[in-house]
């Protein structure tokens, strides 16, 4: 398992301790990819895992910027657009060191879609 993959997994297992419900992991289409799919409550929550060891260029939160937001959103949309009710989602940030979750961040409402 690589350690982008091993980073999405612990990521999983963090939210879960913290009461939210995996629906998909890894969803993709023509727009992009989605780390985790979960579901906080009411809401859908579309999720980003970033792993970065270094902190230079901004470190793992810096390396979302403007460009990755839209094709997150992007994803999202498509995948919404087969639901005949939208709830209420949001768009949230996983960030850590290592893949072991070293300095683990979980930032709610990362960016407005």
């Amino acid at each position: 398992m690589n350690s982008g993959a091993a980073a999405e997994r612990f990521a999983e297992k963090f939210l879960q301790r913290q009461g939210l419900t995996l629906l998909q992991k890894n969803y993709h289409n023509y727009f992009g990819e989605i780390d985790l799919i979960m579901q906080d409550g009411h809401a859908l929550v579309f999720i980003e895992v970033r792993q970065r060891s270094s902190a230079d260029y901004g470190g793992a939160a810096g390396s979302i910027d403007r460009h990755k937001q839209r094709r997150l959103v992007r994803t999202a949309q498509y995948y919404l657009a087969r639901r005949t009710r939208l709830p209420p989602c949001r768009f949230d940030v996983v960030l850590m060191d290592n893949a072991e979750g070293l300095n683990i961040e979980w930032i709610k409402n990362a960016f407005d879609a």
